[in-house]
């Protein structure tokens, strides 16, 4: 879609028409169309003359209307003026139905001149800007091609009311007619598919009246382009119902665009009143819901600034960056002139600015509570962050010490077991002597056996080397009761996760032998899309507690700095379940 678009905030309205200005035009536009009806119904070669009058009426008067709405409800963009523009002229082209000569002339020299304008109004829409290079040069080789028609009109196209007939070459002007209509449609359809390809890009508009719109403007392109293609081919029977079919539509173009600048009228009416609604403190979720449904748009959100972090956050309180969301647009939200968020929308609203600005101002006026707890939210975060920090630090430590122990104390021990092992040897005869130096390397293999046991309770290696299934079936092995492990993934997971797993099962182990007289233990592991899922049930004698010293509140702070959540139930009598749910994503 692109990178992140802003918006400028929107501060006033920028200077419209005055209303004596809207009076003059539309009393110019009532003149005009009267004149227009009298025109059809008396003019030369008109047929059908009213039906001829309705659909000229019908191509000026809403475009004129509409028009004049949008300048004076959107002065910012030009696209009103250009559809008064559009209207006026498109009226005068029908002068060619004047038995006057110099009406006729001028109604006939702008014949194709409507066909253009229509492609620079679709073009330009909603800002009454063409956007790229592109639509520039499309535009102007139509209004080019409006040269033409004062060629055809100088070889001698039309009758005796034709002012500046120098010649009287038929010949050329049918190849001339051609030539412009051939290439006053290719023109068209160029037109038709850059708006296809635009709608494409940019994606379907938040708005149905806006959807219908857009989607007229390449059907109006097209028709067009199909009527000037009826005439180079000839197909007499088929232009009068493309001419009338090709003229309906335009017309529909122009309503559908008073129905969309109606809808956004009523959008801005209700945001006061959908806001209002929500109270004077409403929570973060509540506000951003209420924003969405204003906007009609369910993808937008809402960013707050907080400063104390130096950095946007959402309604969870999470880090945002604006520079990640790309394709968006953003509209800045202030609170007694200081910045206080970003909503983000997509960029389809940034043809209503005045939506937005009725949304960012109310949003505005309600947002504090919801930044509080925004804040609030985000000092949770940090402080779980803190947590997972401080147990990764932790986890760090702990496979330093063992790797210590593994590489230093123990490799010392074994290398002195072996010397005493080659000492013994060379001691022949020397019982008592040999008796000692056994006892020596028995007592130093049981020492070694219970470095092995820290280090391997300092960091299980079994875990980081061959991961959690078989280290849990190595630590039911050396269970001195039955232990059944059921469900243990086979595909590895984040460390963190896997070592808080075998650290659960582990001290769960511990209590039992020491504590539950258990006979059997059952060890259940579920790896759902989010969790990782950790049960241990013993058929002891229950009473264990989290809080009474047998390590299982150091668990469950170790679960919970990971975002889980970890469970005791040990009724008297009826063994010990413990249960951890710990993310895993």
């Amino acid at each position: 879609m692109g990178a992140i678009v802003s918006s400028n905030a929107y501060v006033g309205p920028t200077e419209g028409p005055s209303w004596p200005m809207l009076l003059f035009v539309a009393t110019a536009a009532a003149v005009v169309t009267v004149l227009l009806v009298v025109l059809a119904l008396t003019g030369q070669d008109v047929a059908g003359p009213t039906l001829s009058a309705v659909l000229v009426c019908w191509l000026f008067i809403p475009y004129v209307a509409a028009g004049l709405i949008a300048w004076k409800r959107r002065p910012d963009s030009s696209f009103g003026r250009l559809m008064v523009i559009t209207g006026f002229l498109t009226a005068i082209s029908f002068l060619v139905w004047s038995s006057n000569p110099a009406l006729f002339s001028i109604g006939n020299a702008i014949q194709f001149l409507p066909p253009a304008l229509y492609l620079h109004l679709f073009l330009a829409f909603p800002s009454g800007e063409l956007r790229s290079r592109g639509d520039r040069w499309l535009v102007g080789a139509a209004y080019g091609a409006i040269g033409l028609t004062l060629l055809r009109m100088i070889f001698g196209e039309g009758d005796s009311r034709n002012l500046v007939a120098w010649f009287d070459e038929p010949e050329v002007v049918a190849v001339l007619r051609t030539l412009q209509r051939v290439t006053a449609s290719g023109l068209l359809v160029l037109g038709a598919i850059r708006l296809f390809l635009r709608r494409r890009h940019v994606g379907k508009p938040l708005r149905p009246a806006i959807a219908y719109l857009e989607d007229t403007f390449p059907l109006v392109l097209l028709m067009l382009a199909w009527l000037y293609l009826v005439q180079v081919l000839g197909w007499e029977e088929w232009l009068p119902i493309t001419r009338w079919a090709t003229f309906a539509v335009i017309g529909v173009t122009a309503v559908v665009f008073l129905i969309a600048l109606l809808q956004a009228r009523l959008s801005r009416a209700h945001v006061g009143e959908l806001l209002v609604g929500l109270g004077v403190n409403p929570g973060p979720a509540e506000l951003q819901e209420a924003v969405a449904r204003a906007l009609r748009d369910q993808s937008a959100t809402l960013a707050y600034w907080l400063p104390e972090f130096d950095s946007y956050a959402d309604v969870d309180g999470h880090q945002l960056e604006l520079e990640d969301e790309s394709g968006r647009a953003t509209t800045p939200i202030s609170r007694d002139g200081v910045p206080v968020a970003v909503l983000l929308h997509d960029a389809a609203l940034l043809d209503e600015p005045r939506l937005l600005a009725s949304v960012a101002v109310a949003t505005g006026m309600t947002i504090q509570n919801a930044q509080l707890q925004v804040e609030l939210k985000a000092r949770l975060q940090e402080l779980r962050g803190s947590r997972v920090r401080i147990l990764e630090a932790e986890q760090a430590e702990r496979r330093r010490l063992e790797r210590d122990l593994h590489d230093g104390a123990q490799q010392r021990l074994i290398a002195l077991s072996m010397k005493l092992g080659e000492l013994e040897d060379r001691l022949d005869g020397q019982t008592e002597l040999r008796d000692r130096i056994e006892e020596a390397r028995q007592e130093l293999t049981a020492s070694l056996a219970d470095l092995r046991d820290l280090a391997h309770g300092i960091h299980p290696a079994a875990v980081s080397d061959h991961g959690l299934a078989v280290a849990l079936e190595s630590l039911a092995t050396r269970a001195p009761i039955p232990v059944q492990v059921i469900g243990a993934p086979i595909e590895r997971l984040p460390e963190h996760v896997e070592l808080a797993a075998f650290f659960i099962v582990s001290e769960a182990l511990t209590n039992v032998a020491r504590h539950a007289r258990a006979s059997s233990v059952l060890v259940e592991l579920e790896k759902t899309t989010e969790f990782l899922i950790v049960e241990v049930h013993d058929d002891g004698v229950g009473g264990a507690a989290a809080d009474a010293g047998t390590g299982l509140r150091g668990l469950a702070d170790r679960v919970e700095a990971l975002g889980g959540r970890l469970r005791v139930w040990s009724p008297a009598g009826d063994g010990t379940r413990i249960r951890a749910e710990m993310p895993c994503g």
